[in-house]
């Protein structure tokens, strides 16, 4: 899944997404460990993907938090 795709998904699907990653990365360590997996380049890309989701549900979070205060600063005018 790229970046812009990642920008289209709801903040509660980044979480979930953020979830999976987590989960899965934790899956591989476990076949690491067990020596069912010789690719360990895998870490890095799901980090990586981690990285980037958790990115965008900040840039997301941020964004509301503009639009409240926003919204919060018309109301004392």
């Amino acid at each position: 899944m790229n970046v812009n795709e990642l920008r289209e998904l709801t903040v509660e699907e980044l979480e979930m997404k953020i979830n999976d990653l987590k989960r899965e990365l934790m899956d591989t360590r476990f076949l690491l460990a067990t020596s069912q997996i010789e690719d360990t380049s895998v870490f890095k890309k799901i980090k990586k993907q981690i990285a980037q989701t958790m990115t965008i549900l900040n840039e997301k979070n941020v964004a509301e938090g503009l639009e409240l205060n926003k919204e919060s600063e018309e109301e004392k005018v």
